[in-house]
């Protein structure tokens, strides 16, 4: 990273995502890494709990409204966001190789995860 960059790592409450990375609290918030400057407070959201429902909701009820409108094979087939976030099908692993691995599960993709 440049000298000076700032890096706010969101996904902290599940470990973090970049290297160096540790939780932080509202009272002391940042930390420094070699020139740059860490923001890994946990749970975020919960600083703000009305607002971050309501963008939550709005972002996910258009989802919700359109698997229990058309179900949810047409959902996923219509819509490559939701259909990049089912994760297991009949057993099987939809995606994720790594995950699939893990486990020794059989891989499916999307495609034959709807048909």
């Amino acid at each position: 990273m440049k000298p000076g960059s700032v890096l706010v790592d969101v996904a902290i409450d599940q470990g973090g995502c970049v290297a160096g990375s540790h939780a932080t609290t509202h009272d002391a918030p940042i930390f420094a890494v070699h020139d740059s400057v860490y923001c890994c407070v946990a749970n975020m959201p919960g600083a703000v709990p009305a607002t971050s429902t309501r963008a939550l909701t709005n972002t996910t009820l258009p989802h919700v409204i359109a698997l229990v409108q058309t179900g949810w094979k047409k959902a996923v087939a219509e819509d490559a966001a939701l259909a990049k976030g089912r994760n297991v099908h009949d057993g099987s692993i939809v995606i994720n190789e790594h995950v699939a691995s893990a486990f020794n599960a059989k891989l499916l993709t999307v495609a034959d995860a709807i048909a």
